[in-house]
């Protein structure tokens, strides 16, 4: 169902869920800046919420008119599109009547879940986001850097890598602003590059020597192994390294440009700026 028009909440409380995460943190954040009264949606906090027990999710939605849904560890794992279905339809029973919800490129069923979601009776947008560049900084693949080499299942395959930062702000133009109902944006930076060129401008930014090694997936998942990975995460990354960066993404997207007005931040910023941080002097 195509919601036409943006409808004011009743309630001017926003739920971020995944707010500890690199997306919803940062929404969190803007959101205060502007005087949006929010609420986290965390196992952390008071009242907690937790994807996997039910019971919490009607106190984590009493109150609120705006949710911001990031499902964790991914949408594409299967049987997220029921779960966050199973969310939306409550959140919209509850009185939400604005939903935002944090999708992939090229997940099927992250793809679902969208149409969940757009049925769910409440305005919604969807952000779409391709690969973060935060994930060298913020995610698994900071060790990889750290250690001077990162080594993935993946070879010449180019990603558009897109900012957190970017992702928060369409995600706060869409929980605050009207306009933005019933629209699909697909987010991405402003360059093709494969994860050596990634590599090598976090090397160049940070004065760091880092490389960049192609492995086979059973290396990748040996290494996992290894390391104790939990076997649903394996599963996770297998999928993403064999199914979402097999091309189908390698292509630019307007998303940023159409709901923000401006250009996406590039990953060469994303390096210099983040290299100032520190993150990668180990």
């Amino acid at each position: 169902m195509l919601a036409m028009t943006d409808r004011t909440p009743t309630s001017t409380t926003t739920l971020v869920l995944g707010a500890t995460g690199k997306t919803g943190r940062r929404i969190l954040e803007r959101l205060a800046e502007r005087g949006v009264p929010t609420r986290a949606g965390s196992r952390s906090v008071e009242p907690p919420f937790d994807w996997e027990d039910r019971a919490t999710w009607a106190p984590a939605l009493a109150g609120v008119g705006t949710v911001y849904i990031s499902y964790f560890p991914d949408l594409a794992v299967p049987g997220a599109a029921d779960t966050v279905g199973a969310f939306a339809e409550l959140a919209v029973a509850s009185g939400v009547r604005r939903l935002v919800l944090l999708s992939g490129r090229g997940e099927e069923e992250a793809q679902r879940a969208e149409r969940i979601v757009q049925a769910a009776g409440a305005d919604w947008t969807i952000v779409r986001a391709t690969w973060f560049s935060q994930n060298f900084s913020e995610g698994y693949m900071l060790d990889g850097i750290l250690a001077g080499e990162l080594a993935l299942p993946v070879t010449a395959v180019r990603e558009p890598f897109v900012d957190a930062d970017d992702i928060a702000d369409v995600a706060v133009a869409a929980l605050t602003g009207d306009g933005h109902a019933g629209q699909v944006y697909e987010l991405t930076g402003p360059r093709l590059l494969t994860f050596a060129d990634a590599v090598g401008e976090i090397a160049e930014a940070s004065g760091r020597t880092a490389r960049f090694a192609p492995i086979s997936m059973d290396e990748f998942t040996a290494s996992l192994t290894e390391l104790d990975v939990p076997g649903d995460v394996v599963w996770l990354l297998t999928y993403l390294f064999t199914e979402v960066l097999d091309g189908r993404n390698e292509r630019l997207a307007d998303g940023v440009q159409r709901a923000l007005g401006r250009e996406p931040r590039d990953f060469r910023d994303y390096a210099r700026e983040t290299a100032a941080t520190g993150v990668w002097s180990g």
